[in-house]
């Protein structure tokens, strides 16, 4: 009997190079929360580049965790795993409560390491309960996520430091944009593996044009090593916070909501559809992951929706094609000189990247709204309320700000609120008392209930 298309062994030169593929469609993904971490803390070059190429390694390892499973963990699919964008706003706001920086990586990884570990027992049960985060809870989510991350690619849009003369020029600007429209021509006019690649290429071009300008520092390659290792604990042993441990369980919750979603989507694609027992075992890898890559320097990880997709075009089904990607992906956490490059990309250069890629995160969880039955007035009103509790610590910083400063850690994170005001609004509409009430579509949601007026409730439409 032939193998099922997922545990198909391709020959090693196409392993290799469609393994490459995966790596390059989720590798500005994997090193933006360390640079937006690493630069709110205000590491060294030095030192942001040991936490990219910590991050890659572990993403790695989770990776093939994911991929090759042992006993009960791991889906077996071809899932790549990497630093997840979810918790970027919680630690960052972690960063700002903490008074002492150097404190702020080791209180990150302890919140880290209990948040997998609670997970891991969870996972059993979590996949039980997915049907408390429908697409109303995680469309409102992810579409949170990518929301709260676009000022920071606005913020790298003016430049590295907000006391620069330069900060905000029209030459940092304009380098911005001429990277966005790099991007943007090449998603529109290119196939393929080029396609796929665009904000790689367009980091890469737009780092090019960067030189001549003097924008360009290539310092951190120069300091590099070729060969090292991601020191254990480099940063200092972990610290336990409980503000800090509640805000990355939250974030658990939301990336285990991801991952499941995820999980179902890919199983379908590949016709190998997500049973519980999968589930189950894709969310240990998960957690388990994440709560070992503190231990590295490394983050929470979670899995690649981007990845997804690249295996719907290409139609290369096999886990150990992924299972490939993540080998590159440790040997460049082994490599701190190609961990630095993406040192050398100026920060407008990103910021005029992180524009499609913040974006493109918001636009797939409107594309996961889209399947949230928004025509009914109780998912509405979800979707209003969550967005607009998620959106406070971005339009109003300050809203909080007679709260202790443990609660800020939480409170100032809008995925973290958002997620909570989700799943709380969606139990209280759709699952509570009268819950069926959602059955009745309106034209608007502040269309008047009947309730209120006094009309008689018209039969629901079978």
């Amino acid at each position: 009997m032939a193998d099922h298309p997922v545990d198909e062994k391709l020959p090693a030169l196409k392993m290799a190079t469609t393994g490459l593929q995966h790596v390059a469609a989720m590798y500005a993904g994997v090193v933006a929360p360390p640079l937006i971490v690493g630069a709110a803390i205000g590491l060294s070059a030095g030192d942001l580049t040991f936490l990219t190429g910590a991050c890659l390694f572990t993403a790695g390892l989770a990776t093939f965790l994911q991929t090759l499973g042992i006993w009960k963990i791991g889906a077996r699919l071809p899932f790549v795993n990497g630093v997840t964008f979810a918790g970027v706003a919680p630690m960052t706001a972690i960063v700002a409560s903490t008074e002492d920086k150097s404190d702020a990586l080791p209180i990150i990884f302890g919140a880290v390491i209990v948040a997998g570990l609670l997970g891991f027992l969870a996972a059993p049960v979590f996949c039980k309960a997915i049907r408390f985060f429908p697409p109303v809870v995680t469309g409102t989510v992810i579409t949170l996520i990518g929301i709260s991350l676009l000022p920071v690619a606005f913020g790298w849009a003016q430049g590295p430091d907000p006391t620069a003369h330069d900060y905000g020029s029209a030459t940092n600007l304009g380098l911005a944009a001429v990277t966005l429209l790099i991007v943007l021509l090449l998603r529109r006019f290119t196939t393929g593996f080029v396609k796929q690649i665009a904000v790689l290429l367009g980091l890469v071009i737009g780092t090019l044009i960067a030189i001549p300008l003097g924008a360009t520092d290539f310092g951190p390659v120069a300091d590099a090593a070729v060969i090292g290792f991601p020191t254990p604990f480099h940063f200092g042993a972990p610290q336990f916070q409980l503000a800090a441990i509640i805000s990355m369980c939250v974030v658990m919750v939301v990336s285990m909501t991801e991952s499941t979603a995820d999980m179902l989507a890919l199983g379908e694609i590949v016709d190998r559809p997500a049973d519980e027992r999968t589930i189950a075992a894709g969310l240990r890898a998960d957690t388990l992951g994440s709560a070992v890559s503190p231990l590295f320097n490394g983050f929470m990880c979670s899995a690649f929706a981007q990845n997804i997709g690249l295996v719907a075009m290409t139609k290369i089904r096999s886990r150990y094609v992924v299972a490939a990607g993540g080998g590159f992906l440790v040997l460049m956490g082994l490599c701190p000189m190609a961990a630095s490059l993406i040192a050398v990309v100026p920060r407008p250069v990103l910021g005029g990247a992180g524009v499609v890629l913040f974006g493109s995160v918001a636009a797939s969880g409107i594309q996961t709204l889209v399947r949230a039955a928004l025509d009914k007035d109780n998912n509405v009103l979800i979707v209003a309320v969550s967005l607009a509790v998620g959106i406070i610590p971005i339009t109003a910083p300050e809203f909080y700000h007679a709260f202790p400063e443990t609660a800020r850690i939480v409170l100032d994170s809008g995925i973290s609120t958002g997620c909570v005001a989700a799943v709380l609004l969606n139990l209280v509409f759709n699952h509570l008392g009268r819950g069926g009430r959602d059955a009745h579509d309106v034209t608007h949601p502040m269309e008047a209930g009947e309730e209120l007026t006094g009309a008689p409730k018209a039969p629901a439409a079978s």
